[in-house]
């Protein structure tokens, strides 16, 4: 019997035992009968769950794997020598106006000397660069009046390029602006040559002395 059904007799049934037992105990509880069958939830129709056969598929699972991480370039620093490291440079590549002045100084102020002076001087250049009592650049380092007497005027001589001791300076000054070898001059700011003593040395802390040149700080 429906919901619907349920409630129509349900009400038949209220209106007949009111008409027919105004006042009698018959009529009450006829009618509490009824109130009970109109407020009597409906019977739910159970409802049979057939399982569903689980699949499996036959194909492989992959999961994607995350992509490998670019390969470092290698590093010039495992060189186990100076000169080592100056071999696997590339000197081939244009020089901007800073390395330019700096390989020049490095060419004309210490190409005679042994690879680890020649970086010494690349390293005072360097250094006086990021001392507040020099100029900013290694142009404006190379080019203070009075300090590099290779210097005509503000302006280098000209370098021939190509040549082994041009491609030497080339490569030290690369090193040496990227820190991959230790300079013997650590952080010295001023150099002379062995064979003069100027006045304001005694005024500095010697730090090295490299075959001809001498270095303070």
């Amino acid at each position: 019997m429906s919901r619907k059904t349920v409630s129509i007799a349900a009400i038949a049934t209220v209106a007949l035992a009111t008409t027919l037992f105004p006042s009698g105990m018959n009529a009450a509880a006829l009618a509490q009968a009824a109130t009970d069958q109109l407020t009597a939830p409906a019977p739910v129709e159970a409802v049979e769950l057939v399982p569903q056969p689980v699949t499996f598929v036959s194909e492989p699972v992959v999961q994607p794997l995350p992509a490998d991480a670019p390969t470092e370039a290698p590093i010039l620093t495992e060189a186990g020598s100076l000169n080592a490291l100056i071999r696997m440079v590339d000197t081939s590549a244009p020089l901007n106006d800073e390395m330019r002045c700096l390989a020049g100084a490095v060419y004309f102020e210490a190409r005679g000397e042994p690879l680890a002076g020649q970086l010494a001087v690349a390293q005072v250049i360097i250094n006086r660069s990021e001392d507040g009592r020099f100029p900013r650049s290694y142009c404006g380092v190379v080019a203070q009046p009075g300090q590099f007497s290779f210097m005509r005027g503000r302006q280098m001589p000209a370098v021939r390029t190509g040549t082994p001791a041009w491609n030497r300076a080339v490569a030290i000054a690369e090193i040496a602006h990227k820190g991959l070898w230790e300079s013997e001059a650590g952080d010295a700011v001023f150099f002379h040559a062995r064979y003069v003593k100027p006045s304001w040395s005694h005024t500095k802390t010697r730090l090295a002395q490299i075959d001809t040149h001498i270095f303070y700080r």
